[in-house]
């Protein structure tokens, strides 16, 4: 059997020597050398440092067990861009700028509570806006809604309970608090013998409410608002007795009582009088 390291084929059974790469083949073996210990420091970090797959774009990535953290420490910034952790654009001019969705529920009962996220949540942990909204040219900023909505739907929830700047919260069906006020008051005045109203009232026409031109102890008082299905009482207002009538007519959508005024014994006279009605 011949030794591989001593059989020289020629009956030379000197030791071979191994011979170092000549001057033409060292740069290759150089270079092979440089290439692979590129590769092994290239490939390295990404195949340590990573816990999942590298984000691919355009598809749709691999489903994480762990939080996938951004981190950084950015300024703010008053230019078009920077001071943000990141940002997220689309060109396209029908398209969103980002979509967040998840499955969390209602949450656990008392006596075993149980965490549930909600899919966004913004956290200043200093003083400064948690959330800003911006609509540069459109009408409406947003919509909040829910489901098929309906009453035991809450667009939000707050603890504020504070008046939020520019928020029209104190009308409804576009009435302040007096109007809805007066709407829930019934319609009365307080009219004195003169034909004008000295005292309070409530829903009388804004423009010549009270009438007093067409003879003694005859007036028309005007309301505004058809008020055909409420009832009327008038009553005297002072410490003479008197006798007293209020017919009700709708006209162009107003109410106009004709009220007239007597004296004990019958004779017309001008009298104060108080006119309310009953709806």
């Amino acid at each position: 059997m011949s030794d591989p390291i001593n059989d020289a084929g020629s009956g030379d059974h000197r030791p071979r020597r191994f011979r170092l790469p000549s001057r033409d083949t060292a740069p290759r073996t150089r270079s092979v050398l440089l290439a692979t210990g590129l590769l092994v420091v290239i490939v390295a970090p990404i195949g340590v440092a990573a816990t999942g797959n590298p984000l691919r774009e355009g598809v749709r990535n691999g489903t994480t067990t762990k939080e996938t953290e951004i981190v950084s420490n950015v300024k703010s910034s008053t230019g078009l861009k920077g001071g943000y952790a990141t940002r997220q654009s689309n060109l396209s001019s029908s398209g969103g700028g980002a979509v967040y969705g998840c499955r969390t529920q209602a949450g656990g009962s008392a006596a075993k509570p149980t965490p549930q996220n909600p899919c966004i949540r913004a956290n200043n942990l200093s003083q400064g806006f948690a959330f800003e909204f911006n609509s540069s040219n459109g009408d409406t900023v947003g919509a909040i809604t829910t489901g098929v909505g309906g009453d035991t739907k809450k667009p939000f929830v707050t603890n504020a309970t504070g008046v939020a700047t520019g928020l029209n919260a104190d009308r409804v069906d576009n009435l302040d608090a007096a109007q809805i006020i007066a709407l829930t008051r019934a319609p009365f005045a307080q009219i004195a013998s003169a034909g004008v109203t000295p005292g309070a009232s409530n829903g009388l026409a804004a423009t010549n409410p009270v009438s007093h031109t067409n003879g003694t102890g005859l007036y028309g008082v005007k309301f505004t608002g058809d008020l055909s299905k409420c009832a009327f009482s008038a009553t005297i207002a002072e410490s003479a007795s008197g006798e007293i009538t209020a017919v009700p007519a709708v006209a162009a959508g107003d109410t106009t009582v004709t009220v007239r005024t007597a004296g004990s014994n019958g004779a017309v006279a001008d009298r104060a009088f108080h006119l309310s009605a009953n709806c």
